[in-house]
């Protein structure tokens, strides 16, 4: 992943659904940034998911804690794109 590359909220809902499905009842396509990850329906397993497809899509490390530090969608992209422009290596 390039400097210049940024996750979206669309690349992230995308993501979710991927690894963990979507809760039924839960408008992904919404105004989600703000909710959290418990009310949308995606426990901390499903977080883990997300994350190391984050890692292997766009080539970044994320801090173990990533998934309960940002428990929101818009605390993770703030964490994918400012802190997790780490390239991984070997």
């Amino acid at each position: 992943m390039s400097a210049t590359t940024t996750v979206t909220l669309a690349d992230l809902t995308r993501m979710l659904r991927e690894s963990a499905g979507e809760e039924e009842g839960v408008d992904m396509d919404g105004d989600v940034l703000d909710v959290s990850f418990d009310d949308l329906g995606y426990d901390s397993l499903a977080m883990l998911q997300v994350i190391g497809q984050v890692q292997r899509e766009y080539g970044i490390r994320l801090p173990d804690e990533a998934a309960a530090d940002a428990d929101t969608p818009r605390a993770l992209l703030a964490l994918i794109n400012t802190n997790g422009h780490v390239p991984q290596t070997g």
